[in-house]
């Protein structure tokens, strides 16, 4: 699959899509191809924001004046034992004109997730007086029938110490721009350790700050050239945009520490389907800019992990309990 881990990042599962034959589903009409690609896209959309929005922090105790810290950062939301997000219902009395071959009412079906292979639908319509005309094909797998359980991200952070206690960090993704793929990252936020407010703070034997962040990722793939769609000009233009709210503590040894940190995270995704794209028999012969599919998440996370510090190199992993349960690890450069 072309640009695989980039399209999983930026548009939500493309890249599935691209290996299915997806002018099928829009045989069935418009409006059924959007509530199929909402349901069959949106599990990933989730994974995909839960797994931008980890990794902002490393220790509960912010860095010094003038002290930084340069990391690389790659994130994983793991999905292997998300059924319900794997899966979904599909149930015919809710479309206009799917229909199961094997004359079901519903069937469980695959996400964007998931592994199901085999399920078969049609299409039926009248082309003109007295002659109907059907079309059968068989419903997408998802990454997991690919061997692969998790949606990845990687990113750069930068963290600079500033003044009582305060951090300022940024990250950023460099600007990936080929001839049919487009993807830009950045986010920005703050630290600020409150056991640095207390009297005789350096006696504490733990650090105590409350972190903001925000992501935001915008991206486009040119799908016009892959003879997935009939049609002209056809490309998808995404957005997501998350914030986090963390409470942070940690250990201040040393060598190793080990911080743990409870929160809250908010997120958005905006996927357009833009362009011409054949309909099918059963609707008019094309329609354009035809739908937009948002996804939301918003829930309670909470993670564990560790730092090895070796002078101006560093280590660090944690583990985050949530929707999508995710690992992050890092390597570190910094000074103080």
């Amino acid at each position: 699959m072309r640009h695989f881990f980039l399209a999983i990042l930026m548009i939500s599962g493309l890249s599935s899509m691209a290996q299915s034959n997806a002018n099928d589903i829009f045989a069935a009409g418009v409006e059924d191809a959007e509530r199929f690609t909402n349901d069959y896209f949106g599990p990933l959309s989730e994974g995909a924001l839960y797994s931008i929005s980890n990794g902002w922090y490393n220790s509960g105790k912010a860095k010094p004046l003038g002290g930084f810290e340069i990391s690389i950062i790659g994130n994983m939301a793991n999905f292997k034992n998300k059924d319900d997000k794997k899966t979904f219902v599909l149930n015919t009395a809710d479309y206009e004109n799917l229909q199961f071959v094997d004359g079901s009412a519903s069937n469980v079906v695959a996400s964007a997730l998931g592994d199901l292979e085999g399920i078969r639908v049609f299409v039926e319509g009248e082309i003109a007086p007295g002659i109907t005309q059907r079309e059968e094909f068989e419903l997408p797998s998802g990454l997991s029938g690919e061997g692969i359980n998790f949606v990845p991200s990687a990113f750069i952070q930068a963290s600079v110490g500033l003044i009582k206690g305060i951090e300022l960090k940024a990250r950023f993704l460099p600007k990936v721009d080929t001839d049919d793929v487009s993807v830009g990252f950045y986010g920005v936020g703050l630290q600020h350790e409150l056991t640095s407010l207390l009297p005789a703070e350096k006696i504490w034997p733990v650090a105590i700050s409350g972190v903001i962040g925000y992501t935001h990722l915008d991206g486009s793939y040119d799908f016009t050239d892959t003879g997935v769609i009939a049609g002209q000009d056809q490309r998808i233009e995404m957005t997501m945009n998350t914030w986090t709210f963390q409470a942070v503590v940690s250990t201040k040894l040393p060598v190793i520490n080990f911080y743990g940190g409870i929160g809250y995270l908010k997120g958005k995704s905006t996927t357009d389907f833009l362009g011409t794209y054949e309909s099918g028999f059963i609707t008019s012969p094309s329609v354009e800019d035809p739908f937009s599919l948002t996804r939301e998440v918003n829930g309670v996370t909470a993670n564990v992990g560790t730092k090895l510090k070796l002078g101006f190199f560093r280590l660090h992993a944690d583990y985050t309990i949530a929707a999508f349960n995710s690992l992050s690890f890092g390597i570190n450069f910094g000074f103080r």
